[in-house]
């Protein structure tokens, strides 16, 4: 997600009612994400899963005892806020003997769940749809829950730093989603974490006129006797909950190739085609420039959807990067920003993702880092200069934020996160040097491409590939209290804290 603004922005969605905190687990979020919960005997007795993977942002996201598989999701659209039925079907795998367990699922509402076939007990506790199967679960069985409910796509709710408004976004004739970070849950029954990846089948019903599109790949397209359209589309691989994307609305399929023939398909409303065809194809220019960079891009096909909408930031949804229109109708410097800053993200917390929210300044941090440095190639501000102010920033940043790996909720996604997170990276390269971060950058995404990885997996990476101990180096950058000195710019100066 990238939080740099276009002058032409209009104004804001108004804003949701209030999130109910609920009361917050302990302990760390897992490390793997087949392993959501400690580890049982074949033989021991079933017992609850978990209602929360305990990260220390979101402590009742994602749930144990299980391993999700696949999401099907099957919507029967009608129009723009109003509610529709919807079912959504989780093959999964028990990681322990289950009594039971439970579902990310907030609003909606309710009607039926099943259990491999058979009507299961669901309750549902704040933002838990906890579920009790007939039989219990052994474990290692494979089961599948099937979820119906009327979904209500008016639903969103805020967040007071750069994400805003997220959930539903309405447009006038559809919507996209902005699931970020944790609103997936408003959209279907999941396991609502980054760490807990898995392929999801989008199939949708649309009136006679309208397009639905999801991430991946479009599988099929019928048309009903009743002149509705269903479409099927496939993610292809793994995705988070939080980068799955879905939009209905009038829409221009634009398709072209990108580098080494990768297919690039742009979602645009009816009217905005030319308008935005300018920045719109520059893409594949910028997929080139980060390939030199990262090496090759990670997945099957790129593309953007242009959102017809008021809404204040773009977003690194899973080979669809939704943007917004003010975002491509603005000066070229601030589109192009934004542009490989969602681009870098396919690489970097997509297809990298990340373990704990305390680990996003992986993934915002790396994306501004591209960003910042593209921009300074193609008309925008020093690299250099934008280091320098955040470097006398920083401290308070520390103060009001967290460091940049220790992040508290209601700062997830203010500045630190940005250009905070961006500095630790650039002192790393001028600790080790350009030559050796090139290479601790490429191995960072081939190594751990499609899959999770945290916060010291990167430290022992860069350590490897420096073949130095960069623990000692990094470790304050990350977690301390105070920045440390920028190697080879001794005249840098903190600026104090104020308040």
């Amino acid at each position: 997600m990238s939080t740099f603004r276009t002058p032409r922005r209009r104004a804001r969605l108004a804003l949701a009612a209030a999130i109910t905190v609920a009361a917050a687990l302990t302990g760390p979020v897992s490390q793997a994400a087949g392993s959501p919960s400690a580890p049982t005997s074949p033989s021991a007795a079933p017992s609850p899963g978990a209602p929360g993977l305990g990260d220390p942002i979101f402590p009742l996201d994602g749930n144990g005892g299980y391993q999700v598989n696949r999401y099907l999701l099957d919507f029967d659209w009608q129009a723009p806020r109003t509610p529709f039925e919807a079912a959504t079907t989780v093959k999964a795998t028990a990681t322990q003997a289950l009594s039971r367990f439970d579902l990310d699922f907030a609003g909606n509402t309710l009607h039926t769940v099943t259990v491999d076939g058979t009507t299961a007990t669901a309750v549902r506790d704040g933002d838990e749809l906890v579920i009790t199967p007939a039989k219990p679960l052994a474990k290692g069985k494979p089961f599948t829950v099937k979820v119906t409910y009327t979904a209500d796509p008016t639903q969103t709710r805020h967040r007071d730093d750069a994400i805003e408004d997220y959930g539903w976004i309405p447009t006038p004739d559809g919507t996209v989603l902005y699931p970020q970070p944790n609103g997936a849950k408003m959209i279907f029954p999941s396991n609502d974490h980054p760490s807990q990846r898995a392929p999801i089948t989008f199939r949708i019903t649309t009136p006679p006129g309208l397009t639905a599109v999801a991430g991946g790949a479009l599988t099929g397209r019928a048309e009903q006797a009743d002149g509705r359209v269903k479409w099927t589309y496939d993610s292809e691989q793994p995705v988070a909950t939080q980068l799955a994307q879905l939009a209905i609305g009038r829409f221009t399929f634009v398709d072209s190739t990108g580098p080494h023939g990768l297919p690039i398909r742009d979602v645009v409303p009816d009217d905005l085609v030319a308008s935005t065809e300018q920045y719109r194809k520059l893409t594949a220019d910028h997929i080139a420039w980060l390939e030199e960079r990262l090496g090759p891009y990670p997945f099957n096909r790129y593309g953007l959807l242009v959102g017809d909408t008021d809404l204040g930031v773009a977003l690194e949804t899973q080979t669809l990067s939704l943007i917004p229109k003010a975002d491509l109708l603005g000066d070229r410097v601030g589109a192009e920003r934004n542009l490989v800053h969602e681009l870098t993200h396919q690489w970097t917390g997509d297809s990298v993702g990340i373990k704990s929210w305390s680990d996003l300044w992986l993934s915002e941090g790396h994306a501004r880092f591209y960003e910042r440095l593209y921009s300074q190639a193609h008309g925008g501000d020093s690299f250099e200069a934008t280091m320098k102010t955040a470097y006398a920033s920083h401290d308070q940043w520390r103060h009001d934020y967290g460091a940049p790996a220790e992040p508290t909720e209601p700062n997830l996604f203010k500045r630190m996160r940005y250009d905070g997170s961006t500095l630790v990276l650039y002192a790393l390269r001028e600790k080790v040097g350009q030559e050796t971060f090139g290479r601790i950058e490429r191995a960072w995404v081939t190594e751990y491409r499609g899959k999770i990885a945290s916060t010291q997996d990167y430290v022992d990476l860069a350590s490897k590939v420096a073949g130095q101990d960069l623990d000692g180096f990094l470790h304050p950058w990350l977690y301390g209290a105070k920045t440390p000195p920028m190697p080879h710019h001794p005249d840098w100066v903190v600026n104090p804290v104020q308040g």
